[in-house]
């Protein structure tokens, strides 16, 4: 599991006019390309008298990348915006570029920079966000050492999970990879060697 996963944050459209052609700028996060393709055909449905629907998708780290220039000249609509997507980082990440044509033609640098900058103004609106790898953690405690960790976990960024409470407590939370080696010390240390941490997995967490 890599360390980090950058993507956008949420889901935004922006406007974006150039010589009278009006430029809608969408992104969205997207994990599967059944997904982006849904998203393309809902843009298409929900303006359909739009001249052009420009997309691109960049996933699993460009191991599936994919743009269309539907009907604008080769290499000035889709591949923009597909190497905006790239620029900015972003993976698992869909943008899509409609066009209402505004009578005025801007020549194949006009539409590169149209659609490129419409797309940076799209994922710029979404945010781009880096996730890092969290280790999930699960711990048994007596109840005189659970009010121990409840003060001290939060030194390490713990994010709390769950809590059980039986005739002990189960805590499950998760902190960054590079920190469990620490966790497992403060739990050596209140527990005086009677509680051990198990790891649960991994996720990406946000904090």
């Amino acid at each position: 599991m890599a360390e980090t996963y950058t993507t956008i944050a949420k889901v935004a459209e922006i406007e974006f006019v150039e010589r009278k052609s009006v430029f809608y700028g969408y992104a969205a996060p997207v994990k599967t390309e059944e997904e982006a393709l849904a998203l393309v055909k809902e843009r298409r449905s929900l303006m359909p008298d739009a001249t052009h629907h420009v997309f691109g998708y960049h996933m699993k780290g460009g191991i599936l990348a994919r743009y269309s220039d539907d009907g604008e000249p080769q290499g000035t609509a889709g591949m923009p915006v597909l190497e905006a997507i790239r620029k900015s980082g972003a993976d698992d990440a869909l943008v899509v570029v409609t066009r209402y044509f505004g009578g005025i033609l801007l020549g194949a640098g006009g539409l590169v920079r149209a659609y490129a900058h419409t797309a940076h103004l799209a994922l710029e609106a979404a945010g781009i966000v880096t996730y890092e790898s969290y280790a999930e953690l699960e711990l048994a405690c007596s109840y005189s050492d659970y009010q121990k960790y409840l003060s001290q976990l939060p030194r390490f960024g713990a994010v709390m999970d769950d809590t059980d409470f039986s005739d002990r407590v189960i805590l499950r939370f998760a902190v960054k990879k590079h920190l469990v080696d620490d966790v497992r010390a403060l739990v050596r240390e209140i527990s005086a060697g009677g509680s051990e941490v198990k790891v649960l997995g991994e996720r990406f967490d946000y904090r």
